[in-house]
This record gives C-alpha cells, sequence and structure tokens, in this order.
C-alpha cells in the first residue's frame, strides 16, 4: 500500500503515544479493522521501536506503519530497520527530513508557519503536519493550501476531534492526525477500535 492509497482509504493516522508493545497488535487490528491504514508509535513511548516492528510484520501489508516525534537522523534509520516506512516529526528539521526521503519513506515534518512549511517541501517533505492545529485554526490551513504546491498534503494535528475536522476539511487540510481523543495509555483495543469508528463516521459525513 502506497501512501496515496493509504489516504484515498483513510486520511486519518492514529497517534499511539505510550503504547507498549504487548499491547501494539491488538490495538493495531482494532484500528484496521475499523477502517484506518497510517498508524503511527512516537518514539516517547516504551520500547517504541518493539512496537513498530511488531505492527510493521502483522500489519505492514495492509497498512503503512511508521514512528512519530522523530528528531533525528539516526532515529529514521533505527525506524527504517524495521521495515516501517512513515517518519513523522514534531517539528521540521531538514537533516531528518533528507534522511527520510533518501530512504524513500515518507516524511511528514511539523510545521507552524508557511516560512516553515515551504522549507519542509524544499528539503524534500512528503507532506506537512500543522502542529498544534489548535493554534492553527481552519482559516489559516485555507491560506496555506492557496500557495503551498498542490501535491502537498498538510495534515491537521493536535486538538483534532470528530465535532471539527469538518472546518479543517472544508479549509483544505488533507487529513488529520489523532492522538489523546483516539488512544491513551492502557487503554484497552475494544475501547479504541470504538473510538476509532466515531472518527470513520464522523469523516463519512462530511
Amino acid at each position: 500500500m502506497n501512501f496515496t492509497e493509504a489516504l484515498k482509504a483513510c486520511n486519518m493516522i492514529a497517534i499511539l503515544r505510550g503504547i507498549r508493545p504487548e499491547e501494539a497488535e491488538p490495538v493495531g487490528e482494532a484500528l484496521i479493522d475499523a477502517g484506518w491504514r497510517i498508524i503511527e508509535v512516537p518514539l516517547n513511548s516504551p520500547e517504541p521501536l518493539k512496537s513498530i516492528e511488531r505492527l510493521q510484520d502483522r500489519f505492514g501489508d495492509r497498512a503503512l506503519i511508521g514512528a512519530g516525534t522523530v528528531l533525528t537522523p539516526a532515529q529514521v534509520a533505527d525506524v527504517a530497520a524495521t521495515g516501517a516506512r512513515v517518519i513523522i516529526s514534531p517539528n521540521a528539521n531538514p537533516a531528518v527530513i533528507a534522511a527520510t526521503a533518501a530512504r524513500g519513506m515518507i516524511s511528514l515534518p511539523g510545521v507552524a508557519t508557511p516560512t516553515e512549511a515551504f522549507a519542509a517541501v524544499a528539503a524534500g517533505a512528503t507532506g506537512v503536519k500543522a502542529f498544534p492545529a489548535e493554534a492553527i485554526p481552519p482559516i489559516v490551513i485555507k491560506a496555506w493550501k492557496a500557495v503551498l504546491p498542490k501535491e502537498i498534503p498538510v495534515f491537521a494535528v493536535g486538538g483534532v476531534t470528530p465535532e471539527n475536522m469538518e472546518a479543517y476539511t472544508r479549509a483544505g487540510a488533507s487529513g488529520f492526525g489523532i492522538g489523546g481523543a483516539l488512544y491513551k495509555p492502557g487503554m484497552d483495543a475494544a475501547a479504541v477500535g470504538e473510538k476509532a469508528k466515531l472518527f470513520i463516521e464522523a469523516m463519512q459525513r462530511i
């Protein structure tokens, strides 16, 4: 599954911050059964590379698996070694973006201004994540989309709920990263699955 196919199937990225390796597969299965196709494990989670490897081994043929909070080129290499294909960061470090692009992986750095967004694109980013979205309202996304290259997707990440997705979508957001509203450490797979379905239903209403 490539990035375009994954976004067409479901334009939301599941952010599993704090998940433990033994929880990764059941939660991943609940997400995929609900229709999600991109799953991120932030590197500040417990034993994140183990969780990423388990998700990749089990679901890599059905979903894009990746890491979040990736801050250095060395971390890009560590994630690549698991077979995962997505690198997501809270910031736009050109060295991390370039290392990701050089490996043919998907690069989604965090940006908060048009200047950062254009610099990320120039460094080789696949798309950008408007972060934190609480501080970047839909009207700002609309302005960004008017000037950024049309093929560059913009994801709203941080504070996204089923209630505010429509406004971002109408402003031109290509998708969303969903963290605490979808998963919190210790949640069981069934609870995550129910929340995952609510987000899918919200997108289908837009």
